[in-house]
């Protein structure tokens, strides 16, 4: 056998998956610009690279970009409440800032159900549920940050709220989109 035929296999093979990739990425890409022209609260950049970040996004239709964008914020929100618990385990806190921390505390642990909820009613597609859901977790991350405003403390926890309220953001947006697709 010649290597003739091994390297035309072989240039198909790279050929296809180059295609493949490129259509993922531009899912991706396509995905978030809607999202960011629908919702003034979606940043294009985040949302790119949010998903992006996820392996299995680079292989995922518009219904996986969700589950996934879902599973995101699951993750910003646990280790969000992990971080937060962390804090107050410190012996020296300015006592408004330690209130704050365990407003913020409470409503991140009460966002983590509120997650495996969404995260089931996706999988069902009962996308007006999945919407409730996650219009709730991402009021955490706001009345989070509002907590420290109103005591005019500066928030541990501002990048990481900011990030929730962005994943909130993206993943509603995008099932915003599959439900008007499903009617």
């Amino acid at each position: 056998m010649s290597p003739r035929p091994f390297v035309s296999l072989l240039l198909i093979f790279f050929l296809r998956a180059a295609s493949a990739d490129g259509r993922s990425t531009n899912i991706i890409h396509e995905t978030c610009k809607k999202c960011a022209r629908e919702d003034p609260n979606v940043s294009y950049k985040f949302c790119v690279a949010s998903l992006e970040s996820n392996p299995y996004s680079h292989c995922a239709d518009l219904r996986g970009l969700g589950l996934i964008s879902v599973k995101l914020l699951r993750h910003n929100v646990t280790r969000t409440r992990s971080y937060t618990e962390k804090l107050l385990k410190s012996e020296e806190m300015d006592p408004s800032v330690r209130a704050c921390l365990e407003d913020c505390l409470e409503l991140y642990s009460d966002a983590v159900p509120t997650l495996a909820e969404a995260i089931r009613a996706y999988k069902d597609e009962r996308y007006e549920d999945t919407n409730i859901n996650l219009s709730s977790v991402m009021n955490a991350p706001t009345t989070c940050e509002d907590g420290f405003s109103e005591k005019g403390a500066g928030s541990p926890l501002a990048k990481r709220n900011k990030d929730s309220f962005q994943l909130s953001a993206v993943a509603l947006s995008i099932v915003t989109m599959l439900s008007r697709s499903s009617h």
